[in-house]
């Protein structure tokens, strides 16, 4: 592996602008949509609590049918198009809002809109990066978007905390909106030819219907079955499937009990908004850290160590948590466990998303993204929503430690057994990346 100077090309550095910018804009409007239900819609936390997990989950089932969408036609065209998606639909909030017409269904819409959006443009620009840079720089550009995510979320919410005090939450949703216009351009930007998309499978329909000998050849819409092709390639890969199942599970288990943190800390351990702020946002630098180590130790060490060795170690930490007193030994004791579980994850998810494209066939890249992603939004919104039955019944401090025990397990998972080579593309794949001037 190259070092993480290594140049990329003029039409990867535009996508990496792009990138910056949305991610950017994203976490400047952290929380965005809590903020305007709670101080300009005046609504109840079972409100926001439906506001915060029904979007992304209602957006990742609108989203099932893209991956199979996405994958046999030109990515460019569609990661605009998405987020010209997402720009429109954030803009009508501060439109709505002027107009005096703001309300909690629009904002519930919003999000649903955005959700499934962002998880095309993702499968979207996963398919496109592996057409676009050779194959021994795919961990070099992961590490690169990862780099930037956790500068983002280092950077971003408190600037989005400055601008909302000074000129209300609103202005956070602009600033969102904008990024991803700046995005579209910076996507428009990259010129050259986009290899052609793989050919969508043909199939005969006859005058006594489908399937009829002799019948003519047409391409017609998606069947029903063609939605599971990604969800049928993990569960059928030796490698991918145990990786599949052990990312799922152990960052559900992860994000089902920030809110019960939070909880605790805000609640019964007293601790100001701020030093909680400060407890999670400091930590992220570790994830800038790891990010940038990743190409060393892979070069040192190997791509598969680096990838178990970081996937068992970042679970190991989480139970901590529930050890958690007042305090500045407190503070101190979950800025510690955040650093190195963030650490882990700024090394380890970079090299699981380069195994996972090496992994997979050109063909099948935007649908096996597109069913990753989609699982794990759900799983995450449902995991939330269940770890919130032991910890009224136990209380927080019993739901956090159980699912740092569980987390214990979820190395299991991982794919120990050498995982086979990428298989040979079929024919009317995406052919072979070359090296961009």
């Amino acid at each position: 592996m190259a070092g993480r100077r290594r140049a990329l090309g003029r039409r990867f550095g535009w996508l990496w602008a792009a990138y910056a910018a949305s991610t950017f804009g994203t976490w400047l409007a952290f929380d965005a949509f809590a903020l305007i239900a709670v101080l300009v819609l005046h609504a109840g936390s079972a409100e926001v609590s439906v506001l915060s997990a029904a979007g992304p989950a209602v957006g990742a089932v609108v989203a099932v049918p893209l991956g199979p969408w996405i994958e046999f036609r030109r990515k460019r065209p569609v990661m605009v198009a998405m987020d010209l998606v997402r720009c429109a639909a954030l803009m009508s909030v501060p439109a709505a809002y002027a107009l005096g017409g703001l309300g909690l269904a629009q904002l519930l819409v919003v999000s649903v809109v955005v959700a499934a959006a962002d998880l095309a443009f993702r499968a979207a620009s996963g398919a496109h990066l592996k057409a676009l840079v050779p194959p021994g720089d795919l961990l070099v550009a992961s590490s690169r978007f990862e780099s930037t995510t956790w500068t983002a979320s280092v950077l971003g919410p408190p600037v989005g905390g400055v601008l909302a005090g000074v000129f209300g939450p609103v202005v956070t949703v602009v600033a969102d909106a904008v990024s991803y216009l700046l995005s579209a351009l910076g996507i428009r930007a990259i010129g050259g030819t986009e290899p052609a998309p793989p050919k969508a499978p043909r199939r005969r329909v006859g005058s006594e219907g489908a399937g009829a000998p002799g019948g003519e050849e047409r391409a017609p819409g998606l069947r029903a079955g063609e939605l599971l092709d990604g969800w049928r390639f993990l569960l059928a890969h030796p490698a991918l499937r145990p990786l599949f199942f052990h990312t799922v599970l152990a960052n559900s288990l992860i994000m089902a009990v920030a809110p019960l943190l939070a909880v605790l800390m805000l609640g019964p351990l007293g601790f100001a908004p701020w030093q909680y702020g400060l407890a999670f946002a400091l930590p992220c630098l570790g994830g800038l850290v790891g990010s940038r180590l990743t190409g060393r130790l892979v070069g040192r060490y190997g791509q598969r160590r680096v990838l178990l060795g970081t996937g068992a170690l970042r679970v190991c930490w989480s139970v901590g948590l529930a050890f958690v007193r007042p305090g500045v030994a407190g503070l101190a004791l979950v800025m510690a466990v955040e650093l190195v579980l963030i650490t882990l994850c700024g090394v380890f998810n970079p090299v699981c998303s380069t195994y996972r494209l090496e992994q997979t066939p050109s063909d099948r890249v935007a649908r096996t993204l597109s069913a990753w992603s989609v699982t794990g939004k759900l799983t995450t919104a449902v995991m939330t929503a269940l770890w919130g039955v032991p910890a009224a019944l136990a209380g927080p401090r019993t739901a956090i430690g159980l699912a740092g025990l569980l987390l214990l397990a979820t190395p299991l998972l991982l794919p120990w057994r050498e995982g086979r080579r990428e298989p040979r593309p079929s024919p009317g794949s995406l052919p072979r990346p070359q090296p961009q001037p």
